[in-house]
This record gives structure tokens, C-alpha cells and sequence, in this order.
């Protein structure tokens, strides 16, 4: 133990004796409004519990529960507890997108736990942007807090075949279009393939930022791969209650956690799950919270020596259930650990000991789900990062998610100037759209979205899937659902909605996609570029008052992580005068 009871922060708010001041007074006044007596907390670490639960997010529905299971190991451990209410950003019903709302709880979280007598913070979530936003939070209070993560829902059943959340969701729904099935099916499919409290059992978005945070250090050993309704999940948050209490004694805060070697290692761990894009974006705004310049190029230079060994759903074959019983993150940890040169195996975890010694000797019990890097499903991670005169700051794209075929492709471009206009004129047959036809979605970028939705899996026309054609390549200024798939070329920086080079592309225009070479190119003459570029104006902003107004100054761009400015960057921002 480095701390003394006097050196808490709740300390400040509380003294240690009646005489301490009125405002002291006046606190421990209203802990026994509350119910509490002084012993009860007086002396102790006082843990916020951040819960992310609400009526209307099932991937958090049990997260009520959770907290009551954390409570009992901060107390056990000698803590006191108090659960606080912060911002549910449910990907399932929250519009336009709860991208746009990120950053909210992500300030939500950091003012709370810095406006209030918190000596350590247990977070609580699993939906796709409460992750990020929570540990960005978390970051940038920066007290000794651990992350309890929702857990994957148990796998879909379709007549007796596994099927995952979005993934399977969208190649049923291509059938439907192609004629190939009808009303019945999709009805049993609405009622069989979400059948638990959890977030999405594919490795999407969730599962792969929640690995991402264990990857980090910022959970406990195996936490991210528990489903969410296994008795394992139970003990794990109690375990995680715990643990907290031993962090603020030992004052192990985020900044001795998430260093540039935590995020490099959290990079590797997405690319060898064959993970969301999504985490690109989560990643660069998680590290410049935590004072790391992660860039693009780094996610590329680490895509090249890391294999993909995790044989999951949109990419593999099977869903985080088989990946639990198989042996979870850290046998998939272990694996990578045995390629040279990828993990940092020393650095420190929440646990307060060494990476390294969490993954050591960790058994794999299904070798068909976690692969060794001689039996690796590809020899390099399956995203690659894509420049050229069409994304001069970058683009992504998940090729192992992609029809072979395709991954080097130079075909006429069809653009569409919204979603809207992509729904209502997808199967225009005077668009002629074939095959080889590249489908160009623009201003569904950060502000031209708003908030980047998950756009970028356009849809294929549907004489097209009644031939039998289910890859086309398809680029935006978007994201995709980390549970999705195909020839999708994202986050397209600059966006289109700031004048970026995909606002100058014209229907007809020959697009090169080239994976290997990591090109995506215009071919058109610099000149006739930038003719195109002094023709073209500004739209009018999206939102005029609000939050709205707010993001739309201050957000950034997809390269840069999609930050507000003034959150990313560093400098003073006091701690309260509890006095």
C-alpha cells in the first residue's frame, strides 16, 4: 500500500474528523441523508461505479446486475461504492448514430469522476462507442480505474444453424432481396439470432473494442471474452470490485497503463481478431487522450507482421461463444506472444503485474477457433491502410472480409450524393450498374453524416443478388458495422462535406483499388482535379444550435480519430477545490 487513508481525494471532500471545516460538515451530512454512516466510508476508497445500463439497450440490460456483483467485491475489499448513471449509446436504436455521441459520454465521464470525491472508477460497458468513450474518459481524469465489459450474447440459432448478430443478419436479408426467401424465414430469424442480455456475439465493433481494452491492461485477465449471461461474467465483476480497491491504495492510474506500447499492442490484438475498422478511428482517439501519437501508418506498419489467427464471424466461421470455450483473449494472446517482436509482454496491467504474465502457458482448447501463426488463417492482419489521390489522409479497408477478386479492381463509378439518394436510386436500371461498377457513397463523413454512420456497406442492387453477386466494391466516407463484410473501402479522409477529393468524383470516373500496393486513386488528370476542386462549394452546415453545432466545430477528422479538438489535446484542467 503507497497511499495513506489522508491522501485519498475523498479525503478532501470528507476530513477525517469533525472539526475538519463546514464544508466537510456539510458533505458527511448529507452521506447520512443518504443512509451512510461515517464508518461505513470514512477513511475508504470511494469507488464510482459508471454504468452505462438503460431500458433500451440490451446489450447493457444486465449491466443493473453487474454493478450489485461489483459492489460486493469493493466492499469486500474494504471500499465503498456508489453507482452512478452516465449516458447509454445504444448502437441497436440511437440515431443518426451514437458516433456523434461518443465524445459526450466520453466528457460526461471525465467531469464526473473529476467533479466528484472518486478515488477510483470501475467503468461499465460493452456497447460499441461506450468502450472508447469510457476509457477515453477515464484517461483523461486519469484515477486508478478498471473496466467491466457487458460480454457477447449467446449465439443465434436459425433451424438448428449457429448465426451471429449483423453478420448473418445482412446475408439473410441479401437472400430476401434476391427472392430467395420470404416472410417466415425472417420472422424466425427476428426472434432466434438475439436471445440474451450481452452486445453483438460476432467480432464486431464490441467484441473487438472490449479485447481492445484488455489488450491495454485496462481489464482483468479474460474479462472481454465471458458471455455476458455465464456465471464466469458474475465472478468476474466482483473480482474487478476488488481489484479496484488494491488500485487506488497502489495509485495505479490510467497514464502507468495505456503507454505507446499498450496501444501497439492493442493494434496487433484487433488485427490478428480480424476486428471492426471501427477500432482505427477508437484507437487514434483513445491514445491522443492518453499523450500516444497513434497514427494511421502505425495500424499499417503493424498490420504487416501480425497474422490473423482468430477464425470469428464477419471474416471466419465461428462466433465469441466457441472463442470463450476455446480459450478467449488470453490464449489468442498467448499465440501472438509467440511471434517475435509483436507484444511488449512487460509493461503493466491494472493487475499491477506484467502483461506477459496474464497470457504465459494459456491452453488453446479448439485450434480450429484460435489459430497458431504456423496455421494462421492469413499471414498479415486483414486491414490495410489506402492512400492516393482520392483519400490523400487515408482509408481502410478489411480485404479479408472481401471477395478475393476484388482486392485489385479498377472499375466506372456510381456516386450517390447521401444515403438517401443510394436507398432510392439503388436499383435504377438506368444506372446501369454492373459488377464491376464501383459504388461511391460521399457526405456521410463525420459532419457530413452527421456523425459518420455506418453507411459503408452499400447495398447491391437487387438484380444484381438475383444473379448471384454478393462483393462489389463500394467506398465512403462512412464506417461500417464492425459486423459487416465485403469490398468496402471507409473512412474516406478528408470527407467529401470538406471539400475532400471524394466530393470531385463524377459517375463514369475510373476508380483503382490496388490492396496490395495500398492505392485507391481517381484516374483522372491533376488538372481536371483541381478544375473539379475550384467548381465546388460548400454545403451548408448540418445543424445550426445544440450539440449539433457543437460537434460540428470541434470534431475531427477519421485519421485523426474523430475527437472534439479541445478534449484531445493536452493542458490544465484543474482538480476541483473540494474546500
Amino acid at each position: 500500500m503507497t497511499k495513506k487513508p489522508e491522501e485519498l481525494r475523498s479525503y478532501r471532500w470528507f476530513g477525517g474528523e469533525r472539526t475538519s471545516g463546514l464544508r466537510a460538515f456539510g458533505h458527511r451530512s448529507r452521506m447520512r441523508q443518504l443512509g451512510v454512516e461515517p464508518e461505513e466510508h470514512l477513511g475508504k476508497p470511494l469507488i464510482v461505479i459508471l454504468n452505462t445500463w438503460s431500458d433500451i439497450n440490451p446489450c447493457h440490460m444486465h449491466l443493473r446486475q453487474r454493478a450489485e456483483q461489483v459492489k460486493r467485491g469493493v466492499l469486500e475489499a474494504g471500499g465503498f461504492p456508489v453507482e452512478m448513471p452516465v449516458a447509454t449509446l445504444s448502437e441497436t436504436f440511437q440515431k443518426p448514430t451514437p458516433m456523434m455521441y461518443r465524445n459526450l459520454l466520453a466528457m460526461e465521464a471525465e467531469e464526473l469522476l473529476r467533479s466528484y470525491p472518486a478515488d477510483g472508477a470501475v467503468l461499465m460497458g460493452g456497447c460499441d462507442k461506450t468502450t472508447p468513450a469510457l476509457l477515453m474518459g477515464a484517461a483523461s481524469a486519469n484515477i486508478p480505474a478498471i473496466y467491466v465489459t457487458a460480454g457477447p450474447m449467446l449465439r443465434g440459432n436459425f433451424r438448428g444453424q449457429p448465426v451471429g448478430s449483423g453478420t448473418d443478419v445482412w446475408k439473410f436479408w441479401d437472400d430476401a432481396r434476391a427472392g430467395l426467401i420470404g416472410d417466415c424465414e425472417l420472422a424466425e430469424l427476428e426472434c432466434g439470432i438475439a436471445r440474451s442480455p450481452g452486445h453483438c456475439m460476432t467480432m464486431g465493433t464490441a467484441s473487438t473494442m472490449t479485447s481492445a481494452a484488455e489488450a491495454l491492461g485496462m481489464t482483468l485477465p479474460g474479462m472481454a471474452s465471458i458471455p455476458a449471461v455465464d456465471s464466469a461474467h458474475y465472478r468476474m465483476a466482483a473480482a474487478s470490485g476488488r481489484r479496484i480497491v488494491g488500485m487506488v491504495w497502489e495509485d495505479l492510474t490510467p497514464d502507468k497503463i495505456l503507454s505507446r506500447e499498450a496501444f501497439e499492442d492493442a493494434v496487433a490484438t484487433v488485427l490478428a481478431l480480424g476486428g471492426s475498422t471501427n477500432a482505427f478511428i477508437h484507437l487514434i482517439a483513445m491514445a491522443g487522450r492518453a499523450g500516444v501519437d497513434l497514427t494511421l501508418d502505425d495500424f499499417d506498419a503493424i498490420s504487416r507482421r501480425v497474422p490473423w489467427l482468430a477464425n470469428i464471424r464477419p471474416s471466419g466461421e465461428y462466433l465469441m461463444e466457441d472463442f470463450y470455450f476455446a480459450g478467449g483473449l488470453p490464449a489468442l494472446l498467448g499465440q501472438l506472444a509467440k511471434v517475435p517482436g509483436v507484444l511488449h509482454p512487460e509493461r503493466v496491467t491494472v493487475t499491477g503485474r506484467p502483461f506477459g504474465d496474464q497470457i504465459t502457458e494459456v491452453p488453446v482448447h479448439n485450434p480450429d477457433v484460435i489459430r497458431s501463426a504456423d496455421a494462421a488463417l492469413a499471414v498479415e492482419g486483414g486491414v490495410a491502410v489506402l492512400r492516393g489521390n482520392l483519400a490523400p489522409d487515408g482509408a481502410v479497408i478489411k480485404h479479408i472480409a472481401a471477395e478475393p477478386r476484388l482486392i485489385k479492381h479498377t472499375g466506372p463509378a456510381v456516386v450517390f450524393d447521401s444515403y438517401s439518394e443510394l436507398q432510392r436510386r439503388i436499383n435504377d436500371p438506368a444506372l446501369n450498374i454492373t459488377p464491376d461498377s464501383v459504388l461511391v457513397l460521399r457526405n456521410a463523413g463525420p459532419k457530413g453524416g452527421p456523425g459518420m454512420p455506418e453507411y459503408g456497406m452499400l447495398p447491391i442492387p437487387d438484380y444484381l443478388l438475383a444473379q448471384g453477386v454478393r462483393d462489389m466494391v463500394r467506398i465512403s466516407d462512412a464506417r461500417m458495422s464492425g459486423t459487416s463484410y465485403g469490398a468496402c473501402v471507409l473512412h474516406v479522409a478528408p470527407e467529401a462535406f470538406t471539400g475532400g477529393p471524394l466530393a470531385l468524383v463524377q459517375t463514369g470516373d475510373l476508380i483503382t483499388l490496388d490492396v496490395a500496393a495500398r492505392e485507391l486513386s481517381l484516374d483522372i488528370s491533376e488538372r481536371d482535379l483541381e478544375t473539379r476542386q475550384e467548381r465546388w462549394r460548400p454545403p451548408e452546415p448540418k445543424f445550426e444550435r445544440g450539440y449539433g453545432a457543437l460537434y460540428t466545430e470541434h470534431i475531427t477528422q477519421a485519421n485523426e480519430g474523430c475527437d472534439f479538438g479541445f478534449l484531445a489535446r493536452r493542458g490544465r484542467n484543474p482538480e476541483p477545490n473540494a474546500q
